[in-house]
C-alpha cells in the first residue's frame, strides 16, 4: 500500500497542539480602571437620557381622567373627563377618538381656563369613522 510523503510525517494529536506548547500570555495591567471608566460613562449617559426623559414629559401637575365615552353616531363621539390642576393656570388638553384599530379617528384641543382646579367636562369629538374609545391623550399647563 502506497503512502504519500505527508502521512509518514503526520503525527498524532491535536493539528494546533495543546495549551503546554504555547508561552504563557502576558499579565495585563490597568483592565480595572478601563472597566471603571466604562461604568462611569455608563452611568452618566444613562442619568442624561432620564433627565432628557423626564424634562421632555412637561408640567406633571395636571390630572386627567375619562370618566365616560359615548360613540353614539358613527360621525362623533362624546367624552366626559375631569382635569385637576392649580387654581392659577390654565391648562390645555388634547381629547382623541380611536378606532377597533387603535387609530386615530377624530381628536380635539380643549382650553381650561384659571380660576378652577377640579374642572369636569363633556366634549363632542368629530369623526372620520365609527369610533370606538376616546381618552384625554395629554394635559398640561400653559
Amino acid at each position: 500500500m502506497a503512502t504519500s510523503e505527508a502521512e509518514k510525517g503526520r503525527k498524532d494529536g491535536p493539528i494546533l497542539g495543546v495549551p503546554d506548547d504555547f508561552p504563557d500570555r502576558p499579565e495585563r495591567r490597568g483592565r480595572f480602571v478601563v472597566h471603571i471608566v466604562i461604568a462611569i460613562l455608563c452611568a452618566v449617559c444613562a442619568g442624561g437620557w432620564g433627565y432628557v426623559m423626564w424634562a421632555s414629559k412637561g408640567e406633571t401637575e395636571v390630572i386627567n381622567q375619562v370618566i365616560a365615552f359615548d360613540p353614539g353616531r358613527g360621525d362623533s363621539m362624546q367624552i366626559t373627563f375631569e382635569v385637576v390642576k392649580p387654581s392659577d393656570r390654565a391648562a390645555l388638553c388634547r381629547l382623541r377618538a380611536m378606532d377597533v384599530s387603535h387609530v386615530e379617528v377624530g381628536s380635539r384641543e380643549v382650553t381650561i381656563p384659571a380660576g378652577e382646579g377640579y374642572v369636569r367636562l363633556t366634549e363632542r369629538l368629530e369623526t372620520s369613522a365609527p369610533a370606538t374609545s376616546g381618552d384625554v391623550h395629554y394635559c398640561y399647563l400653559v
